[in-house]
């Protein structure tokens, strides 16, 4: 998985004394009006589905995740995969979460990956990658935040890495979010014969504008502009700024579910532009293949699950 040029960099990261408060998976919703670091961390909270024990977006005879990407001269590429990921740990262990991922077509055809996040934030992430090429299982360190996840437009920070702790964070005021979410226009592949329309339910929703700013030293970013749902804290849209010019936007498709908790969220879709490339990436999710709160043992999370992968 090679990174996006205009992501590249290194990473001098700030720290300060209890920079490494994570985000509880019992985080209760805000009481009163939250400030700017509650409301990035309950923004945590949703983007890693700790509403459930389990998330799941499995692959089913009829329907599978598509990863869509388009280069700014217009070629387009795609992959299918499918991803689980495990809340369901106790807060005094060791193990905070896991996250496994398995591509079934394109150029990652084969390759999984089992990422385990730790209760201890100051501890990096572990990697663990089948190369279906090799038939063997491959353990890396955390990678770079700015790395691209599945050669998207997605960065390991998007995804997976960046919790609140690695910005600052302000709170701009509230506004209405005013705008449908972005999509890919004008694409056809086999594994999405009917691609979504533009999402526009989240038009008209109030939403807390929340500017983060990195702690990374020459960064590919210096800051983040959050439009987020002031009842759900899901996040509809970011876009991230250089030198106070726009260079990556993301929109994100938040769909409720049947759970008396309203963070409890699924995505429906995700879309992330580069602006200064064109590059394109759109991850559309059918419901058909949400589930979450499943019976799924806890060894599937396991690098025995990798090494049974059919290419």
């Amino acid at each position: 998985m090679k990174p996006i040029p205009a992501m590249l960099g290194s990473a001098a990261l700030v720290l300060t004394p209890l920079v490494f408060a994570g985000v509880p998976k019992d985080l209760p919703l805000p009481t009163g009006t939250p400030d700017a670091d509650e409301i990035a961390a309950q923004v945590y909270f949703v983007n890693h589905f700790y509403a459930f024990d389990n998330y799941t977006i499995k692959d089913t005879r009829d329907a599978i995740t598509v990863l869509i990407l388009r280069t700014g001269r217009g070629g387009v590429t795609s992959n299918t995969l499918s991803r689980y990921l495990n809340n369901d740990y106790p807060p005094d262990g060791e193990i905070n979460a896991k996250d496994l991922a398995i591509f079934h077509s394109g150029k990652l055809r084969g390759t999984g990956m089992l990422i385990v996040d730790y209760t201890d934030d100051a501890r990096s992430q572990t990697y663990s990658i089948w190369l279906p090429a090799i038939r063997r299982i491959r353990r890396f360190a955390e990678p770079a935040h700015d790395d691209a996840w599945g050669g998207s437009d997605f960065t390991f920070g998007d995804v997976t890495l960046r919790k609140p702790f690695h910005e600052t964070h302000e709170l701009l005021g509230t506004e209405t979010f005013d705008d449908c979410l972005n999509v890919m226009e004008d694409v056809r592949v086999r594994e999405l014969s009917d691609p979504p329309p533009p999402a526009c339910e989240h038009k008209g929703k109030e939403v807390y504008k929340l500017k983060s700013s990195t702690k990374f030293d020459n960064w590919w970013y210096d800051y983040r502009i959050s439009y987020v749902d002031t009842q759900s804290f899901a996040d509809y849209r970011t876009e991230y700024f250089k030198n106070d010019s726009m260079v990556k936007i993301i929109d994100r498709d938040w769909i409720s579910l049947e759970h008396p908790d309203p963070r409890a969220l699924s995505w429906g879709y995700w879309y992330g532009k580069t602006l200064d490339t064109g590059h394109e990436t759109w991850a559309v999710i059918p419901q058909d293949v949400v589930e979450f709160n499943t019976d799924i043992p806890e060894r599937f999370w396991s690098e025995s699950t990798l090494e049974r992968i059919r290419r």
